[in-house]
């Protein structure tokens, strides 16, 4: 397979996530992220109206706090031996002056590396997000206090939620690049084979 070949292949497993996450942003009609955002405030409001259960509540949170801790950790795990892969032409460039040989192999580890970066970046701020509005859920029902606060825990939340599902996505489009490592066509179906399968789900619920 010449060069221009591999190329177009790493061209079209770009190109998949791209336009999957183009299109979720800008063109879905129903996508499932917004449903999430409005279920994740009912959820909040429910919970501030049923005395008793600022446990539960808590409990709830802090499920989803330890699951953003595995992903984040397994993106930090990934990114060290992604560096371990691209460490070599990086020091040529870095140490020797001269310009590493620009490959589709080079070009898709530094994508995977940006993609944990986004997803480790995107998971710990998600964990930020969920430990606040642990305090607002952790408040007593019916207090003064709970009800001042109860619109800055829906916009955590809303705000942890999204960005959690973000480090998620991002975790998960890996995967085609790291196929393209092994080969490139096999890049370019798993990409199309994971948009399909992140369409199906992301369908509003």
């Amino acid at each position: 397979m010449n060069l221009l070949s591999v190329w177009w292949l790493w061209g079209v497993t770009a190109g998949v996530p791209a336009a999957y996450a183009l299109y979720i942003a800008f063109f879905a009609r129903h996508p499932a992220w917004r449903a999430h955002d409005q279920l994740r405030q009912d959820w909040l409001s429910a919970m501030s109206a049923q005395a008793g259960t600022e446990i539960l509540a808590v409990q709830t949170l802090r499920n989803s706090v330890m699951t953003a801790t595995m992903t984040a950790s397994t993106a930090a795990l990934g990114l060290m031996g992604a560096l371990g892969l691209a460490a070599p032409a990086l020091r040529a460039l870095s140490e020797g002056g001269s310009s590493p040989a620009w490959t589709p192999a080079l070009a898709s580890e530094l994508t995977v590396m940006l993609l944990l970066v986004l997803t480790l970046v995107s998971t710990t701020l998600s964990i930020r997000y969920y430990h606040h509005a642990g305090f607002v859920c952790a408040m007593p029902v019916g207090s003064a206090m709970r009800a001042q606060w109860l619109p800055a825990g829906q916009l955590h939340l809303q705000s942890a939620g999204r960005l959690y599902s973000m480090g998620l996505r991002s975790l998960v489009w890996v995967t085609p690049f790291l196929a393209g490592l092994v080969q490139p066509v096999a890049g370019a179906v798993v990409a199309v084979l994971i948009a399909t399968a992140l369409l199906l789900a992301d369908r509003s619920p």
